[in-house]
């Protein structure tokens, strides 16, 4: 049995890691890439911890044994199709325990190369939070704008031609609002995200700065980590501006009409602007919102919504940035983008970045 450290893992390109952990614990945490072959079902944990809590670790193991073993044929069969592409699968768990061992043990039993990880998951965790702050680039290219201005999308057009972008957004799977997980599902939580930033940041290994949206501290249930934050406050800032028609317009499109036929659709836009009108602090104002949501009138509500919620919190935010502001139109994406790209190479070739 060979075990490897997490350094090893990432930094070889010939293994794979084979979680070995229940579906539920690999859904709460897991390494980006990682393959899912549980031991145990969600189920099957469940009970052998109310029997090791009630009966001893005796009767635990023994019940443990009568439910893996019909299921070895199968795992280990699995774990050995995984090497068929010519990477290495590396086991493990949640801190390399009883489960990554015995997993590793059958495979010997059965003939087949057995590496483990060790210290399990824990050990990948610790490690990438000690290296997050040590990779990210010197300097921040910071985009800020008012909802709806576009930055999203220049920042995966920006992506796409390949410069250095962190969307912590996409990271999150959240898109940073109390509608920001409309239609895309519960957001990811703070291992997830940490996990997504680190595989980001060694994609864009050695370049000397990122790009990144001005996003506040908590993405949903994700928070950055205070590096980040500092190289953003510190960064070369760019603002988006558009007119309230496209930034409607934009809001529309992305929120509501892929979902306003979906059952769930109106009641989740009712219940999440019942708890902003309460925010509004003006009766008539809360009055009008809450017809027009009624009413299905969703132009209406995002145009109420932007003027008189988003806007001000967001111009009080952007105080926490000391400029200069370089403006950028967005209302044309494509020329946006294009006016960044210039305003990035030239900050590249005049060696401010460097």
């Amino acid at each position: 049995m060979k075990d490897i450290t997490v350094e090893e893992l990432i930094n070889s390109g010939h293994y794979i890691p084979v979680d070995v952990r229940s579906p539920i614990e690999h859904e709460e945490a897991n390494i980006p890439g990682s393959i899912n072959v549980p031991l145990f079902s969600n189920d099957e944990r469940a009970e052998i911890g109310i029997i090791y809590k009630n009966m001893g670790p005796e009767a635990a193991k023994w019940r443990a044994m009568e439910i893996v073993s019909p299921k070895l044929p199968e795992l280990l069969g699995t774990i050995k199709d995984l090497g068929k592409n010519g990477r290495q699968p590396v086991i493990h768990c949640w801190r390399g325990g009883t489960r990554s061992q015995s997993v590793s043990a059958f495979l010997e039993y059965a003939g087949l190369p057995a590496t483990r990880l060790s210290g399990g998951y824990r050990a990948y965790r610790e490690y990438i939070l000690e290296q997050i702050p040590r990779l990210l680039p010197k300097h921040a290219v910071v985009i800020h704008g008012l909802t709806g201005t576009g930055k999203t999308e220049l920042l995966k057009e920006l992506e796409w031609k390949g410069y250095p972008v962190l969307n912590l957004e996409e990271m999150a799977n959240h898109r940073g609002s109390i509608f920001g997980a409309m239609g895309i599902g519960e957001g990811n939580n703070q291992k997830t995200f940490d996990a997504l930033l680190f595989k980001r940041l060694l994609e864009i290994k050695g370049s000397q700065y990122f790009i990144i949206e001005a996003e506040s501290k908590r993405i949903g249930r994700a928070v950055q980590q205070e590096e980040l934050l500092e190289r953003k406050a510190n960064g070369i800032h760019f603002l988006i501006e558009s007119t309230i028609t496209s930034r409607i317009d934009r809001i529309y499109d992305e929120y509501v009409l892929p979902y306003e036929n979906e059952s769930w659709f109106h009641e989740e836009v009712r219940e999440k602007t019942v708890r902003l009108e309460k925010r509004l602090k003006n009766p008539e104002l809360a009055r009008i919102l809450a017809q027009a949501v009624d009413m299905h009138d969703y132009k209406l509500v995002i145009h109420i919504l932007l003027e008189h919620y988003y806007d001000p919190r967001y111009g009080h935010k952007l105080n926490e940035y000391h400029g200069p502001f370089a403006i950028i139109p967005g209302d044309d994406i494509e020329n946006a983008v294009f006016m960044l790209e210039n305003e990035i190479n030239k900050l590249i070739n005049g060696k401010s970045l460097v």
